[in-house]
C-alpha cells in the first residue's frame, strides 16, 4: 500500500462527491488491493452504502445489491429455477423422452435464474457486490456466506461449484443491531465509519 494510492482513491471518491477520511480510503485501497471483503460498521445514514455506490462509480463496474432482511433465505440471495422454463422444455421433449431424459436434464445452467450473489460471482472483477445490512438476516444466512467471503466460490448441489473468474470488490454493511458472528468479521477487513464533525460537514 502507498499512500499516493491512498490518496489517488481519496481523489477519485471526491470527484464521485464522496468525501472520504483517511482511515476509510486506507480501508478500501487495503481491500481492493488484497481482494479482500469490507465490512463496515456504524449508525444509519453515516454513508456505508453510498460508497459502495460511489465505488462503482468510479472504478466503472456493475453495483450489484442484496439487500438483506429477516427471513432472507439461500434461493432469494443466490438462484432459483427457471420453473416455467421447465415446465415448457418438458412439454416440448414429450412425456417418454422426458421420462427417458431424466431429472438431471432440467436442472442444467440453462434453467438457473442469477439472483445477486451468482450474478457478482459470474462478474467477477467488473461487479462491486454490496450486501447491505446484513446484521438483519439471521445466523444461517450470515453462515452461507463464509465460502462465498473465503473463496469467492458457491456450490449449487444440482451443477456443482461455481468460482467467480477474479473476486469482485464486496462491501458488507451493518448498523450493528446485532452482533455479527467472528468467522464472518475474519473473512472481511474492518471499519467503522462514525458521524464527521461539524467542522468536516461545513
Amino acid at each position: 500500500m502507498t499512500a499516493s494510492g491512498v490518496a489517488a482513491l481519496t481523489g477519485a471518491l471526491r470527484g464521485g462527491a464522496y468525501l472520504a477520511d483517511r482511515g476509510l480510503a486506507t480501508a478500501v485501497h487495503v481491500a481492493l488491493s488484497l481482494r479482500r471483503p469490507l465490512l463496515l460498521e456504524g449508525e444509519p445514514g453515516v454513508g456505508k452504502t453510498e460508497i459502495a455506490k460511489v465505488l462503482a462509480a468510479v472504478l466503472d463496474r456493475e453495483l450489484i445489491r442484496l439487500q438483506c432482511y429477516e427471513g432472507i433465505d439461500v434461493h432469494q440471495a443466490l438462484y432459483e429455477w427457471d420453473h416455467a422454463r421447465q415446465l415448457l422444455h418438458i412439454r416440448a421433449m414429450g412425456e417418454r423422452e422426458a421420462a427417458g431424459a431424466g431429472v438431471s436434464a432440467l436442472f442444467g445452467p440453462e434453467f438457473l435464474l442469477e439472483r445477486p450473489l451468482l450474478r457478482a460471482l459470474r462478474a467477477g472483477e467488473r461487479a462491486v457486490l454490496l450486501i447491505d445490512e446484513i446484521d438483519r438476516a439471521d445466523d444461517e444466512f450470515e453462515a452461507f456466506l463464509l465460502e462465498l467471503l473465503s473463496d469467492f466460490q458457491i456450490t449449487v448441489p444440482e451443477i456443482g461449484t461455481i468460482t467467480a473468474p477474479a473476486p469482485p470488490l464486496v462491501v458488507l454493511t451493518s448498523n450493528r443491531t446485532r452482533e455479527l458472528h467472528d468467522a464472518l468479521k475474519r473473512r472481511c477487513l474492518y471499519h467503522w465509519i462514525d458521524y464527521p464533525s461539524a467542522d468536516r460537514e461545513v
